[in-house]
């Protein structure tokens, strides 16, 4: 009898497991917009080329700075997804199959972000959690897509003159200093979501990242406003930043 019970204790918290969702309070991706602009008016700098915007998202281009594509997004700042959504939204049946719910005004069935944000509370609070949403210049949100961070050949030229980003087929390697935060978002992101998974080739480059390049103060302090309004701890950066120091409000 106590085998069975055992038994059934562990079913349960494999099922609690895998339908974690630490991000307790936020679903709307709207929402957590707006709160998000709320938290960086005291650092309303883009995350990769570190340019400021407004509060009407509007960016002024320094000199220097080229825009070789998606030229009407250059101009204002979007907020990107440091795990790409297409990452983790593949990873429900919805965005690859459909659902029965998934039907238009014109009776025909529709799969992809639009069915699963319909049908899963998970995928909503995944797209929504703010610890992976970091303030990006549009044409630069646009151009990394779904692409996988990298480190590329020296010789690489940057995609945009003064920014230090380049690009090679389908990597991106980031600016020195925003990396470290990069690996720490994907290590928290795939230990809040168990669903998600980090991959096997991207691993070892996140967790060289993690070390080499440690938090800043921006960093903690920008995870404990998230954590008092989204209700969720990141459990990499309490650790990271204990380790390195006490965050001074």
């Amino acid at each position: 009898m106590i085998k069975y019970i055992l038994f059934f204790i562990l079913i349960l918290t494999n099922y609690s497991n895998t339908y974690a969702t630490p991000n307790k309070e936020i679903s709307s991706l709207q929402v957590a917009q707006n709160i998000l602009m709320k938290i960086y008016q005291e650092n309303a700098v883009t995350f990769y080329c570190r340019i400021p915007f407004n509060r009407q998202k509007q960016i002024q281009l320094p000199k220097g700075f080229l825009t070789p594509k998606y030229k009407n997004r250059a101009n204002k700042m979007e907020w990107e997804h440091i795990v790409p959504v297409e990452n983790f939204g593949k990873l429900f049946k919805e965005w690859n199959a459909g659902d029965s719910t998934c039907i238009n005004h014109s009776k025909k069935y529709y799969k992809g972000r639009k069915c699963v944000l319909k049908t899963s509370l998970e995928f909503r609070f995944m797209i929504s959690d703010m610890y992976n949403l970091v303030p990006a210049i549009g044409m630069v949100n646009a151009m990394r897509s779904n692409y996988n961070f990298s480190e590329l050949e020296k010789n690489t030229p940057n995609a945009f003159g003064i920014c230090d980003m380049k690009f090679q087929k389908n990597l991106v390697q980031p600016p020195v200093y925003t990396r470290g935060e990069i690996a720490r978002i994907y290590l928290y992101f795939e230990k809040a979501y168990p669903r998600f998974k980090i991959s096997k080739k991207m691993r070892p480059l996140l967790m060289i990242w993690d070390k080499k390049y440690p938090v800043t103060k921006w960093e903690c302090k920008r995870a404990k406003i998230i954590e008092q309004i989204q209700k969720n701890k990141n459990e990499i950066l309490t650790e990271r930043c204990q380790s390195t120091f006490l965050t001074q409000e």
